[in-house]
């Protein structure tokens, strides 16, 4: 039978990585600085005044724009993010030298070294590269994210922000994205495509056992990187 001691470290072991496990893939309480949602700026109380016909703050706006324009307002990305890429190269260089000298001669004489070993030579070289290289990339991101109105820059154009977590089995994922929107840009329907936000800023990626699986181990990077010689 095991000892008081042994039973508690392995109690303790258990608890750990329960917690450990657990918090793998659990959806973080606070957003990443600067993707957090803006609140809306604080409204004062409308003054009341008696005796008029005209109540101010009981007006009913009867055809006003329910499109993003203040701060804390909420604007709907569709993200159609696509993209194709591919380069590819080829060279081949040749090069063949050929410099002869012919035996030398003194006097109407060939001149020899040691009886019949002549003074005259043959160089010939030749060099040859070949190198071909080819690259592709493709990527594609569709969805939606609902994002908040962070600030109003001085021309009208909106900066928006914000993130959207979702949570599946042992992982979760994320989708971050912020950047500068034009209110022209921004439909009736309060919806923007993610191709018309300017200095866009997107992330797509994911916490978890699954995403793990998927990431290398320390020693497998050092020996990809440029710092192993060999």
């Amino acid at each position: 039978m095991m000892n008081a001691p042994m039973n508690n470290l392995l109690s303790l072991m258990a608890i750990s990585t329960a917690l450990f496990l657990s918090a793998c893939g659990s959806i973080p309480e606070k957003s990443e600085p600067g993707y957090e949602a803006t609140p809306p700026a604080l409204m004062m109380p409308p003054k009341i005044s008696s005796g008029g016909i005209y109540q101010e703050g009981f007006d009913l706006v009867l055809f006003e724009d329910l499109r993003a324009h203040r701060i804390g307002d909420i604007v709907q990305v569709l993200l159609v993010e696509q993209t194709d890429a591919s380069k590819s190269s080829k060279t081949e260089i040749d090069k063949e030298s050929t410099n002869s000298m012919p035996n030398p001669t003194l006097l109407g004489r060939t001149r020899n070294v040691g009886g019949d070993g002549g003074l005259g030579f043959d160089i010939q070289s030749a060099h040859e590269f070949e190198g071909e290289g080819e690259s592709s990339q493709s990527n594609k991101l569709s969805g939606s994210i609902a994002v908040t109105v962070s600030g109003v820059l001085p021309n009208g154009n909106l900066q928006v922000q914000g993130e959207k977590w979702i949570q599946i089995n042992q992982g979760s994922e994320f989708i971050r994205i912020k950047g500068i929107v034009r209110p022209v840009d921004i439909s009736s329907n309060n919806t923007v495509l993610s191709t018309q936000i300017a200095d866009a800023k997107i992330s797509y990626g994911g916490k978890g056992a699954l995403n793990e699986a998927n990431v290398t181990g320390w020693m497998v990077r050092f020996f990809m990187s440029p710092l192993w010689p060999f």
